[in-house]
């Protein structure tokens, strides 16, 4: 043997030894596209033993989302060019989808000649499981936030949905009172019966008695058939009373009998309904002012102030500002058919330094209308209204970006300690920090940690 050859083995055996101990799945196919090599983590990722896979077709054994139409290892072998971190799912031996990560490459013999291609692929499970976990941590429902006083609200909404009794959910405008009453019914027994939400603040009085209870035909001048109202609407699900203070004296009486006995008479009506729903009433006043004052009955205030969920102003919460803008991003992005990517770091400091009266539906117009004008790239400063920046100060803007800055170092400070178990030595390798600088801003940013160090177990 001469040396070409002998070297040419040895470069052979070297790779071979480097294929078989990455933790990459790895194979690759001729030109009819059969498997010509398997490693090892091949093997262990798709449950498929290497003499099993050699020979036959790709697509019989990876059987991956990606195969056919969408096949990455085609287009590169079709353009020359590799594909580097496609997503999709592969099906295991034992029928479980696993997600991967590939990367596609171009085969060619020492002449340079195409003999066929190399696929590498990456099992996401442990990724995708973690990333579950934290959108489960940070999400009930359609309801996301990191702030610890969402936080306490997101540990009792199953319970409060679980039960039976009235909800009373206060909170300013545009905090997404609704949604949460959206959220506790589809966390509810009653999730697959209907969830009808009437604004009480929207219609004048007649109107609503007659939008809650329905009427029976000659009721009034017009009433020509049955009307089924709200009540009966939501029969065995939810009723969603919004603006719940808004309602007159008069029909706060209606409405106390109703939630006394579970019953109600249609307007002309000579026989009573059951009322069998579960009633969530919300209010941006404040019930207890009006109860003293005389304009809301004190009967009534204790029958729908049963559970009270209080949500907080986003300007209390300014740290969900920038998952709140992803999300919002996500979903435009998604009902536009649209690819905005983000928000730059400039435009999130504004957001961040912004008060927010109209709170999260305010948040979400904002985005909508950047939506309007940023038409590629992440969202920037010139697609943001001009309100933001309206009677603002050059020394008022700084200190906005920097505590705005001040809060974004600590979301991350913190989500990297957290997956670290608090170790600070792993946490600041993790940031690519040294352990000092990282214990530095923890005291500067009034980073609370737990007592112990994440190395040390009880």
């Amino acid at each position: 043997m001469n040396s070409k050859a002998k070297n040419a083995k040895q470069n052979s055996s070297v790779t071979d030894v480097i294929l078989e101990s990455i933790s990459d799945g790895v194979f690759t196919v001729d030109p009819d596209w059969r498997i010509s090599s398997f490693n090892r983590a091949a093997e262990q990722i798709t449950g498929v033993p290497r003499s099993e896979a050699i020979g036959r077709r790709c697509s019989d054994v990876l059987r991956s989302s990606m195969c056919g139409s969408d096949c990455a290892l085609r287009r590169t072998l079709e353009t020359g060019k590799p594909v580097i971190g496609k997503t999709g799912y592969i099906i295991d031996a034992a029928g479980r989808r696993v997600p991967v990560s590939i990367s596609t490459a171009v085969l060619r013999d020492p002449q340079g000649r195409v003999m066929g291609g190399a696929e590498t692929f990456r099992d996401l499970s442990e990724v995708e499981a973690l990333r579950s976990e934290l959108e489960g941590r940070f999400r009930v429902g359609e309801l996301v936030s990191r702030s610890p006083l969402m936080q306490k609200i997101f540990e009792v909404l199953p319970a409060i949905a679980a039960s039976p009794s009235t909800v009373l959910i206060l909170g300013e405008t545009g905090t997404g009172k609704e949604l949460v009453a959206r959220t506790i019914h589809e966390l509810s027994p009653r999730r697959k019966k209907p969830f009808v939400a009437v604004s009480c603040g929207a219609l004048p009085d007649t109107l609503l008695e007659s939008e809650l209870f329905g009427y029976k035909a000659g009721a009034f001048t017009g009433a020509v058939r049955d009307k089924p109202g709200r009540f009966a609407l939501a029969k065995g699900g939810s009723l969603f009373l919004d603006e719940i203070g808004e309602i007159s004296p008069a029909l706060q009486v209606r409405l106390l009998r109703v939630l006394q006995e579970r019953t109600y008479e249609p307007l002309g009506g000579t026989r009573s309904e059951t009322a069998d729903v579960r009633i969530i009433a919300a209010t941006n006043r404040d019930l207890a002012e009006l109860m003293r004052r005389g304009e809301f009955r004190e009967d009534l205030y204790y029958r729908v102030n049963v559970v009270r969920v209080e949500l907080p102003p986003l300007r209390r919460r300014k740290e969900d500002i920038p998952l709140l803008a992803d999300s919002f991003i996500e979903r435009f992005n998604r009902l536009q058919g649209r690819r905005v990517e983000g928000i730059s770091g400039e435009a999130l400091s504004l957001l961040m330094a912004h008060n927010w009266p109209g709170n999260v539906r305010e948040l979400g117009n904002v985005i909508e209308r950047a939506f309007i004008l940023c038409r590629r790239g992440p969202i920037q400063i010139q697609h943001l209204p001009g309100e933001l920046l309206a009677g603002r100060h050059p020394a008022d803007e700084t200190s906005g970006i920097r505590a705005a800055r001040n809060l974004l170092d600590a979301r991350y400070i913190q989500a990297a300690l957290e997956r670290n178990n608090y170790n600070r030595t792993a946490a600041a390798r993790d940031l690519g920090i040294h352990k000092t600088t990282l214990l530095r801003r923890i005291k500067k940013l009034g980073l609370r940690l737990p007592e112990k160090d994440g190395r040390f177990r009880a």
